[in-house]
């Protein structure tokens, strides 16, 4: 028996290396699995469970698990619940990123110890889901992603509360004196209301939910989805059966993350306005699968790519939205030849057939000719400030910035940043360039979403809402401005970002791809490079020290560097020698 792909199906299960047998040790598997004799013949499907009280975005997970384990032993499956390290956004210092590889190993060492023939992955919150791809890519067993939706949208200031990006708007409102602190609290009690989920924008929680979709790593049609209610549960149900289907016809990760949907997702990021996070995942999922996405394929892929998608920061509307628009399918349909049509989705119909299928509305879904945003929606940048690249999306941009110079003003800290911009005495204009530093991968350390630097508060109050902002720190998906980030090589790693000194002159030009520091080299070459935060070297132990000595910068994804694919497909998975423990 073959699958569509013309991979063998009548291999052996992996699980029955442990299961299969009449000695004590095959025995004692099958007690452990509590399936007797009889349940050796069934495929074994993990669910990595990442809900946690200590993250909003996977609390609904908890409701969601049944629906996957029916859905498994329907098909025939044997569900087996094990727990992963959950990634929310809202608690972890100094950033959920720095733990991003972490849990790509856990799942993947999990996996590897265990019999299993394939994994439900439950993933949600912005750096979960990269980490889910990762151990798939790697592990390379079938696996399929249930992602836990987006929340409710309760009305704040006379519209529906994006959350994240309304944070951000009602921030420059409060520092300017616009926004008092009766409203201030109704914001908390909104944003508090708005109950389990991703953020209802399209911040990088949305955009990676796109990429999953797209990369054939969850159902069509997860993407926007309410965090509760008979949709998403259908959808648990659906991934239950599909992961045994998958076991069943070997269709496995490496089958389905191809170049050509790798060269997918990233347009689809400029489509969406999406997160500037995104080429950072993108990255390390192809790292991990031996394929390309540097930043100059990126900046080639986005030129002629519009934003298309009205969704906030860059648009008006919500992820539910953009759902029921037409979703993922209906931004195939709508982008047309710039995408390609035959790469296979999760259930294995290729996105053209979810296209034909879909009713696109417009007014959420646009025509490139009539776009939310021209291209390109992101790009990067080289020069010499950025030898490396740097990321910008323009489509959040003040366009009277895209080509600036001006003066330099530094921060090496965030909390000399936070308190120097709230000082009335700061030496500030609005042509400076707001530089942030010592944020970067290992500066951080994890690159901390600290590059959307607060415009300083005697400017907000004159009524400046952008500045060029550049940085080594990566911002919030949520967030918009002018802001240059990921600026590689970071100035722990020796980068020209920690020579700048301010009243430095910073050049940037968006339509040449440039960002330079305009300082004669011999005056580089005398300069001591600023010192690394006191955080970047603090860690001696644990894994932030792993992760420091091993994290590569941001154009090739942040992975560690010993996680890479040495070429094209995943790492080969060795198998653990399976007798008595």
């Amino acid at each position: 028996m073959t699958s569509a792909s013309g991979v063998g199906t009548d291999r052996p299960r992996r699980s029955r290396r442990w299961t299969a047998g009449t000695d004590e040790t095959a025995m004692s598997h099958r007690v452990a699995l509590r399936i007797g004799p009889a349940g050796q013949d069934q495929p074994v499907i993990g669910i990595a469970d990442t809900s946690s009280a200590l993250n909003p975005c996977h609390d609904g997970f908890a409701a969601l698990l049944p629906h996957i384990e029916r859905g498994i032993r329907d098909a025939g499956g044997i569900p087996a619940r094990f727990p992963v390290m959950s990634l929310g956004e809202d608690l972890m210092k100094p950033s959920a990123m720095l733990y991003r590889n972490l849990v790509a190993m856990e799942i993947e060492e999990t996996i590897r110890a265990n019999p299993l023939d394939g994994v439900v992955l439950l993933a949600n919150c912005d750096k979960s889901v990269p980490a889910a791809i990762m151990a798939a890519a790697s592990a390379n067993l079938p696996s399929v992603l249930v992602l836990g939706g987006a929340r409710a949208a309760p009305e704040f200031r006379g519209r529906p509360l994006g959350s994240g990006t309304e944070l951000w708007r009602a921030l420059e409102d409060r520092r300017a004196g616009l926004l008092d602190d009766d409203h201030w609290a109704r914001l908390e009690r909104c944003l508090a209301g708005a109950g389990a989920g991703a953020c209802n924008t399209m911040g990088t929680a949305s955009t990676m939910a796109v990429i999953a979709e797209a990369l054939g790593m969850c159902i069509p049609g997860s993407t926007g989805l309410p965090a509760s209610g008979t949709d998403i549960e259908q959808i648990a149900y659906q991934a239950g059966r599909l992961v045994v289907r998958h076991v069943v016809d070997d269709v496995r990760p490496a089958a389905l993350i191809t170049q050509a949907a790798m060269d997918n997702a990233i347009r689809l990021v400029a489509a969406i306005g999406g997160s500037t996070n995104a080429p950072v995942h993108l990255a390390a999922i192809a790292g991990r699968l031996g394929l390309e996405a540097g930043l100059r394929r990126m900046d080639t892929l986005w030129r002629d790519v519009p934003m298309v998608v009205d969704v906030e920061p860059g648009g008006t509307r919500l992820i539910h939205d953009f759902r029921a628009a037409g979703g993922v399918a209906g931004l195939f349909r709508v982008l047309g030849s710039s995408l390609e049509p035959d790469v296979r989705a999760a259930d294995g119909q290729p996105w053209s057939n979810h296209a034909a299928e879909i009713r696109v509305d417009e007014q959420v879904i646009r025509s490139p000719a009539e776009p939310v945003a021209p291209a390109p929606a992101l790009a990067a940048v080289f020069g010499t400030l950025a030898p490396d690249g740097a990321v910008i999306k323009a489509a959040a941009a003040s366009p009277e910035l895209m080509a600036h110079s001006g003066p330099a003003l530094v921060f090496d800290s965030y909390e000399v940043m936070r308190d120097r911009l709230d000082r009335d005495d700061l030496p500030v204009s609005a042509d400076h360039v707001l530089v942030i530093r010592g944020a970067g991968p290992i500066g951080g350390p994890g690159m901390p979403e600290w590059g959307m630097a607060p415009i300083p508060r005697q400017l907000a109050e004159q009524g400046v809402r952008d500045m060029l902002r550049v940085s080594d720190a990566r911002m919030s998906g949520t967030s918009f401005g002018t802001v240059v980030l990921h600026v590689a090589p970071e100035s722990a790693a020796g980068g020209p970002l920690g020579l700048v000194r301010d009243g430095d002159r910073i050049s940037f030009d968006l339509a040449q791809r440039r960002l330079d520091l305009d300082v004669p080299a011999d005056e580089l070459a005398r300069r001591t490079p600023a010192a690394p935060p006191a955080a970047a070297t603090a860690h001696r132990r644990g894994w932030p020290r792993l992760y420091r000595e091993h994290v590569l910068q941001a154009p090739d994804g942040c992975d560690l560097d010993f996680l890479v694919a040495p070429g094209p497909g995943p790492e080969p998975f060795v198998e653990p020698v399976v007798g008595r423990s």
